[in-house]
């Protein structure tokens, strides 16, 4: 599409729906953007009979000597002959390769006004699409095309989380519902004492097989169509029990992780790619992340898969009481489950019980991932990575300082020397970015936040990016020595010279669920966690 008119900077995301699923206009080429990688471009169109009309004067007008036509004197229209006509703008969104139309800008009026549609983010809510027959007794019954499967993530070496995932294994087990476990906790359940019937085919062994394209060195450039591992029979000779093969990512519905913070960030690595629903329920220290109780996994487990159908907004519950309400789980300030938020500031401080899983419908957090990749100083793929919290790049065990040239969308941003610089989702906002003093980022917003770590400059301070800039740092040539980075806390590599780090937006974000939505259980991290803006109360004036 050729772009003419007025074109100025977008500073929105670049995504588009296309069928119900969710890409990411992000170059996919190794090579850099235009700085313009993602631009609001206007068109102005003509009327064509205005067009018309002006060519036809233009021919009708004399000759002089020179070979030139002059304008015939015309008489100046008055009021009722003149006509007002503006020409029509029209928008759209431009990458680097292909423009597209407008998602959330508009034209509105003869007059070209500007507007909005609407917000850049959203509460986003998901529901179950489910077959029903009719039962004996005349009520609708529940069909499944496939049992439901729940991939459950447990911490390791502890013994009370496991006592509780051993007994959430066999309540869905006789709900219908398939479970899958890795190797590790397959062990402890053959090992153990529980009842539960390892031969049945509603447990399966998950055993999934690297993503093609992530990771470094050979899972680069692993094919998923390579079955070399698998016998004739379709099954893995270590995951074949009871005509069984192992699962896949594909095979789950929903991930449960029992455990910290920690185990949600290794489900999103597990998950380079495509991630289901995540029910985060807490297990660890500080529970940022995990704002469900182990005593209402079960409970939240099967309204999250829509086998517990959930009506109204509320659910009467009396003060204190932590059990869970008729319409869903009951979330109060005073629920005795290890995620109250005291107030103890204010005596009369009350929260109206909210109803999880209301009307079929449960709230997620869309939690930005980055797509990271390392490049040699040849050009060619070292590794690549999908991050949830943060990239940091700093100098490791070096004693200098880490000497960086880092440029937005191709356009020189800044020189880094500093001890490093962290790269960060709204997520990891709250992580090690603010630690060194970055912005506090709602998961909602789609942006990039660029924090250096100990600058040796004093205007060097946080930024805030859109989530549709190409980001990257190198190290020059002339720098004293390499530097570091990290992914997620992981992954450790080595910068030489001319090595490159790309940072851009993931296409596939981490879908958590929401215990009431995604401002109120963020907030309430917040204040639960970091005791955020708490102090003594002013008395009033007398």
């Amino acid at each position: 599409m050729k772009r003419r008119g007025i074109s100025s900077l977008l500073a929105l995301h670049a995504i588009a729906l296309h069928g119900g699923t969710v890409s990411a206009f992000a170059p996919a080429r190794n090579s850099y953007p235009s700085a313009a990688s993602t631009r609001l471009y206007a068109k102005q169109t003509s009327s064509p009979e205005i067009i018309t009309s002006a060519k036809a004067k233009a021919a009708k007008a004399p000759i002089d000597s020179n070979n030139h036509r002059s304008e015939p004197k015309e008489r100046i229209p008055q009021h009722s002959d003149a006509v007002h006509t503006k020409r029509r703008m029209e928008l759209g969104w431009c990458n680097h390769d292909a423009c597209y139309e407008a998602i959330r800008e508009k034209v509105v009026g003869e007059h070209n006004h500007l507007e909005l549609t609407g917000p850049a983010t959203g509460q986003v809510v998901y529901s179950w699409d489910q077959d029903s027959d009719e039962d004996s007794d005349g009520g609708a019954a529940i069909v499944f095309r496939s049992p439901p499967a729940v991939l459950l993530l447990v911490k390791r070496d502890e013994e009370e989380l496991l006592l509780v995932a051993k007994s959430a294994i066999e309540q869905l087990m006789e709900e219908g519902v398939q479970v899958l476990v890795d190797s590790t906790l397959w062990g402890e359940l053959e090992e153990s004492d529980s009842t539960i019937d390892m031969e049945s085919s509603l447990i399966r062994l998950f055993d999934p097989k690297p993503v093609p394209g992530f990771g470094d060195g050979e899972h680069l450039l692993f094919d998923s169509t390579d079955d070399s591992d698998i016998d004739a029979n379709g099954s893995g000779a270590e995951a074949n029990r009871g005509g069984r093969g192992p699962a896949d990512l594909s095979d789950a519905d929903l991930v449960v992780t029992l455990g910290g913070d920690g185990l949600l960030m290794f489900a999103a690595h597990v998950f380079s790619g495509p991630v289901p629903p995540i029910l985060p329920v807490a297990g660890g220290s500080m529970g940022f992340l995990t704002p469900f109780a182990r005593e209402e996994m079960l409970e939240a487990i099967m309204i999250s898969l829509g086998l517990r159908e959930m009506e109204g907004d509320e659910v009467e519950m009396e003060e204190d009481d932590e059990s869970s309400g008729a319409n869903g789980l009951s979330i109060s300030q005073r629920a005795l489950n290890n995620m109250q938020i005291e107030a103890a500031t204010r005596e009369a401080y009350t929260e109206k019980p909210l109803a999880f899983g209301s009307n079929s419908q449960i709230c997620i957090s869309m939690r930005m991932r980055l797509d990271c990749r390392v490049f040699g100083s040849d050009g060619s793929l070292r590794s690549r990575y999908a991050v949830l919290n943060e990239v940091v790049i700093d100098r490791g065990s070096s004693p200098y300082l880490a000497s960086l040239e880092c440029f937005c969308d191709d356009v020189h941003l800044t020189t880094v020397q500093a001890d490093g610089i962290i790269f960060s989702t709204p997520t990891g906002s709250t992580a090690y970015s603010m630690a060194a003093g970055g912005s506090v980022v709602h998961p909602a917003v789609p942006a990039i936040m660029v924090t250096p770590i100990c600058p040796h400059v004093l205007s060097f301070r946080s930024m805030v990016f859109p989530d549709h800039v190409v980001l990257r740092c190198y190290v020059p040539s002339d720098a004293r020595s390499t530097a570091c980075v990290y992914f997620d806390g992981k992954h450790h590599t080595e910068l030489k010279r001319g090595d490159s780090v790309q940072i851009q937006m993931s296409a596939h974000p981490v879908p958590t669920i929401n215990r009431a939505d995604h401002s109120a259980d963020w907030l309430s991290s917040l204040k639960r966690n970091f005791n955020f803006n708490t102090r003594v109360r002013q008395n009033p004036l007398t």
